[in-house]
Formats: structure tokens, sequence, C-alpha cells
């Protein structure tokens, strides 16, 4: 009985001890690192296809490996597939629900498909989470101020029955 307190406490420290180390980063296989090198160059040189090709393939390799799902969000948004970078972004988020990149990234995703009040929600949580410090809130913050993209304000008025906008 004398030890039940010391055993409690050293059994607690363990139990966080090993969920802290589960919880964190690891490096992904050396074959999927080398896909997700090859679908940032090509995401740096515009090819969109490319890079989302390389990281579906690292994905294949790894499948374990979160961040493969923020690179193929980051990929689909370039290409202009909000719907396709939320569906990544959510994935991830699911997987790491605290992930500070991935809650910023939706919201600039949902912000480029002009659900701004849905981006204020994603503000408000890292908000909560890491500071309005952070690089992630500071990045969500600059792209709510700056708005949906132009096309979205122009699409929004031709459905508004002003025939002077151009719609796609």
């Amino acid at each position: 009985m004398r030890f039940a307190p010391v055993a409690a406490a050293l059994s607690l420290f363990l139990a966080t001890t090993a969920s802290v180390t589960s919880a964190s980063d690891r490096a992904p296989d050396p074959r999927a690192a080398q896909l997700i090198a090859l679908g940032q160059t090509a995401l740096e040189n515009g090819d969109t296809q490319g890079a989302i090709d390389a990281f579906e393939s690292a994905f294949a390799v790894d499948p374990s490996y979160t961040p493969i799902f923020l690179q193929l969000a980051e990929a689909a948004r370039q290409d202009g597939l909000q719907g396709k970078a939320i569906a990544y972004y959510r994935e991830a988020l699911q997987r790491d629900p605290d992930n500070f990149a991935a809650i910023s990234g939706e919201g600039e995703a949902l912000v480029e498909r002009g659900a701004v009040e849905k981006a204020q929600r994603n503000l408000s949580r890292l908000e909560s989470l890491c500071g309005s410090s952070c690089p992630e809130t500071m990045a969500l913050q600059q792209r709510i101020a700056a708005g949906p993209p132009a096309r979205l304000a122009v699409e929004t008025m031709g459905d508004s029955g002003d025939e002077s906008a151009v719609t796609n």
C-alpha cells in the first residue's frame, strides 16, 4: 500500500510519455521522401499535375505519413481544386486534430471557395490553440482579410442579375 502513490505516478508518467512520443512527427519512408521532394520540385515549377502524381505515389509507399496530405492539398489548391484540397486537409485533421498547418490551409481554401464564415471558425480555433502570433494564424488572418478571389466576386455579381458582369 505504501508504494501505491509512487506506482500511480510512475504509470501516469509512462502513459503520458508514450502518448507524446507516438504523436510526434516521424520521418517518412525513404522512397516516399524522394517522391515528396520530386513533388515539391514539380509544384515549385508550376507542374501541379506532376506534383499530385508524385505525392500520390508517396502516399502509396507510406500511407501512414500524414504530412503527405498537406502536400496534396497545396497542389490541389494551386490547381484550382479547393474542394479536393479541403478534403485532404480534413483527412490530415482526422489523423492529427491539432495540426496547425491543416487548420490554416483548410481555412485558406474555404476563403478561396467563398466560405469566409467557415474560415473564421478555423481562425478562432487556431487562435485558441497557438495564439494570434503563430505563423499559421497570421497567414489565415491575411487570407481572410484579402477575401475571396476576384473571380468569385464576378461570378456572384453575374448571378445577382447584373448584366454588365462577365461570368465564366
